[in-house]
């Protein structure tokens, strides 16, 4: 069975940080640029970062920019996502999923759980 599994989401004061893991089972990542997303209530799904198979290309949404570092240990199976200085405005589930080929602008094919984040005092 094909599956994505993110943890290491939590609560965190604001100016905090959190990493976040994206784990693979069933397949190999190696061969799919990853993509994290986060929905908070209320508003829009956003699309935060990306990286492709390679770890050479990535992308960030402008809101998160400086902030958050997205990496891969294709070892590991695992892309990981840091987030510093988190504001209150990040609080969100956050999502992985996997590319349907290695570029982050191949069609999404599978989609993790989600985990929370919530950046509060």
């Amino acid at each position: 069975q094909l599956q994505l599994v993110e943890s290491g989401g939590g609560l965190v004061q604001p100016g905090g940080s959190l990493r976040l893991s994206c784990a693979a089972s069933g397949f190999t990542l190696d061969y799919y640029a990853i993509g994290w997303f986060r929905q908070a209530p209320g508003k829009e799904h956003e699309g935060v970062s990306c990286i492709s198979s390679s770890g050479e290309n990535t992308n960030y949404a402008d809101s998160v920019k400086g902030r958050f570092t997205i990496s891969r240990d294709n070892a590991k199976n695992t892309v990981y996502l840091q987030m510093n200085s988190l504001k209150p405005e990040d609080t969100a589930v956050y999502s992985c999923a996997a590319a349907r080929g290695k570029s982050c602008s191949d069609a999404i094919g599978s989609w993790g759980q989600g985990t929370q984040v919530t950046v509060s005092s």
